[in-house]
């Protein structure tokens, strides 16, 4: 025995209370011999006598009575880490790092972790944002518990579990409305287009939906946050194409006019994990508030 074995201790403990072997044995449910096994190894583990025999019986030693006393408080600290790692089993608890893109940390989180803090008050999510080539890499040097990115991901040994469909739209001030007259890529390519910067996953989106009808297209003003782009619009310097998300709500689509695109532009949102990631209670629970948003 290279370590203090607890069993051991607890029936070195047991047989002092019972006063013999045989008698801790029947408590245990196991042999005399295992009994006396068990007393011996612990023994010669502490290389000290710990048990003598008297005329009534089993007592402890000098040895034994410092060890019983010490026995005690071991098992006190024993149950108390035992009822705390049981309360992880029982509530949704400890805290989780995710990482997402700005558009869905202001647009889409919120009510959910609102509900997560109803739901769940021991359960504590930090946000961290950023692009999806960042959010990956912090999550496969394990910086980050999990990200919500949009596709494609590339990485190594990640799981990636698509969890939404996001539509695209165009905005554009109710006074330039009238300019607009259709939708499409054709149409919209001479307009002046305020667009995410150049590199961003979103970026890669709508280049890509003028590519299809082989336009390129050159933004007057290219801007990393949702919120200046709509404040862009709203001053009428041009149009844009944003998440749906960032114009659901009645007071983020104020002063804007919101038209659906012609072919439809969508995004895929997906979860994104290590595959070595212990599935806890707290990422199933966030994982199923995001596929189901409507449930919030």
């Amino acid at each position: 025995m290279t370590t203090l074995n607890l069993g051991y201790l607890a029936t070195f403990r047991l047989v002092i209370q019972r006063g013999s072997f045989s008698a801790a044995a029947d408590v245990l449910g196991i042999s005399q011999p295992a009994v006396s096994l068990q007393i011996r190894q612990l023994e010669q583990f502490l290389q000290t006598r710990l048990v003598e025999r008297t005329g009534r019986g089993i007592k402890a030693t000098a040895a034994g009575e410092a060890l019983l006393a010490h026995g005690e408080r071991i098992q006190q600290v024993v149950d108390d880490a035992i009822r705390s790692v049981s309360a992880f089993s029982h509530d949704v608890s400890g805290t989780i790092t995710l990482g997402t893109g700005a558009t869905a940390c202001i647009h889409f989180l919120p009510p959910l972790l609102e509900q997560l803090r109803r739901d769940y008050p021991l359960l504590n999510v930090g946000v961290t944002t950023g692009n999806t080539r960042d959010i990956v890499r912090a999550i496969e040097e394990n910086r980050l518990d999990m990200g919500l990115v949009t596709l494609p991901v590339s990485g190594k040994a990640l799981d990636v579990m698509p969890v939404m469909d996001e539509e695209f739209v165009f905005i554009a001030s109710p006074e330039l409305k009238d300019v607009f007259r259709d939708f499409t890529p054709d149409a919209l390519h001479a307009q002046p287009l305020i667009a995410f910067e150049s590199g961003s996953g979103t970026r890669t989106l709508i280049d890509g939906w003028f590519a299809a009808n082989g336009l390129t297209i050159a933004p007057v003003m290219q801007l990393g946050s949702i919120e200046a782009i709509k404040r862009m619009v709203r001053a009428g310097l041009g149009y844009s194409i944003v998440p749906r998300m960032a114009v659901e709500q009645d007071g983020d689509r104020e002063g804007l006019c919101v038209m659906s695109l012609t072919p439809m532009l969508q995004r895929q949102l997906a979860v994104v994990m290590r595959q070595d990631k212990i599935l806890s209670k707290g990422i199933a629970a966030i994982i199923r508030l995001v596929q189901h948003p409507s449930a919030v």
